[in-house]
């Protein structure tokens, strides 16, 4: 299977989740980015549909492939709003898949810009 595959599949399945059930991403968003949540939930969901495509198309897969590292780049803090509300007030379980899923952002960069290649 193409290195392409994965991410475009990742992305696109985050970008369709991010429309159909925005709600719990809407509770993740930075409180310091300005304007609604679920502004920047379907701004993000319709990012990442971008960048399945992208991933899909030869022409733009290189393109594509830093643009996708940029955005878990600059969604990161998102991940880090999450796993600092799980040690306010969630579960133990919750609060070790947040914090668990820190450190997972940096395979998946790495597999965005291989995908580009």
């Amino acid at each position: 299977m193409p290195v392409w595959v994965a991410p475009a599949a990742l992305f696109g399945v985050a970008g369709v989740a991010h429309l159909v059930r925005p709600a719990g991403f809407d509770t993740i968003v930075p409180r310091a980015l300005p304007g609604p949540a679920r502004a920047w939930t379907h701004g993000s969901g319709v990012a990442e549909l971008a960048l399945a495509a992208g991933f899909a198309l030869p022409a733009t897969r290189r393109a594509t492939s830093r643009a996708a590292a940029a955005f878990l780049v600059a969604v990161w803090p998102a991940n880090v709003q999450m796993a600092v509300d799980a040690w306010r007030s969630g579960s133990g379980a919750r609060r070790a898949v947040t914090t668990l899923r820190l450190p997972l952002q940096v395979p998946l960069v790495r597999l965005a810009l291989r995908a580009g290649r």
